[in-house]
């Protein structure tokens, strides 16, 4: 991990926690969230609690990244300076801290362990080249995803030296990641009444990390199976009740 300069106490400048600029698309505003929270959840099942997940969210790696950041907010500039990832993930870490940002000095200088950009037509570009320079060289960061909803491609990449290498994807198509302990693949089906191709988390033996919704349909299902049983089950023992009467 790179380590940032110490930070003056306090800065003398205000840290800029929000651009205010819409997401890209309304698969974006969909897709964000529920990778974070599908992350968590595969995180509960692992027992896991010393992480933290966030989600459009700005990480700042340094005084004078942070500072830049604020300049061109003041002067209404160009945003060219780096703001977040679109998710990323943080493992070792204190999960119960109230945080608007990650701020890598108040962090004991961590940063993103995973990173997922999903990509867009003026994104893209960027993702692949600065960033994924940034996130390899200053940030150390173990593991990139990049997902591309307009191809349909997802592509997993892993730190070795100071540059990344890819992920070979399994025979589904599903890259995975040593850091989470689960498979990133694509996924179609319906997420907020929306239809479309969403970034999913499989388990190691292939099934689907599910979401909370999911999960209560899941249950539902199998009690009205059981119920289906059961019902089936008392007419049988009644059908015979019935048999031996007549005997």
């Amino acid at each position: 991990m790179s380590q940032p300069a110490t930070a003056l106490s306090p800065l003398p400048f205000e840290l800029v926690l929000n651009d205010g600029e819409p997401l890209e698309s309304d698969w974006h505003t969909v897709a964000f969230p529920l990778l974070r929270k599908l992350i968590i959840l595969a995180m509960a099942e692992q027992g896991r609690k010393d992480f933290f997940c966030g989600a459009n969210i700005f990480v700042y790696y340094s005084i004078d990244q942070a500072w830049a950041v604020a300049e061109e907010e003041k002067r209404g500039l160009k945003k060219r300076t780096f703001r977040g990832p679109d998710v990323f993930w943080v493992g070792g870490v204190d999960a119960n801290r109230d945080r608007q940002a990650w701020i890598a000095w108040e962090e004991g200088g961590r940063l993103p362990d995973v990173i997922v950009e999903l990509l867009s037509s003026s994104t893209a570009e960027k993702d692949r080249n600065e960033k994924r320079d940034l996130y390899a060289q200053v940030f150390r960061t173990s593991e990139y995803f990049l997902c591309d909803p307009e191809t349909r491609q997802l592509e997993g990449l892993r730190l070795s030296g100071r540059s990344y290498h890819p992920i070979e994807p399994d025979e589904g198509g599903r890259v995975w990641s040593e850091q989470l302990g689960v498979s990133l693949g694509l996924w179609h089906g319906d997420v907020e009444e929306r239809t479309g191709d969403w970034v999913r988390l499989y388990r190691p033996d292939g099934s689907l990390v599910p979401t909370p919704e999911e999960q209560v349909e899941t249950e539902r299902r199998r009690a009205d199976s059981e119920r289906q049983r059961a019902e089936a089950a008392e007419a049988e023992v009644a059908r015979l009740r019935a048999l031996l009467q007549k005997l």
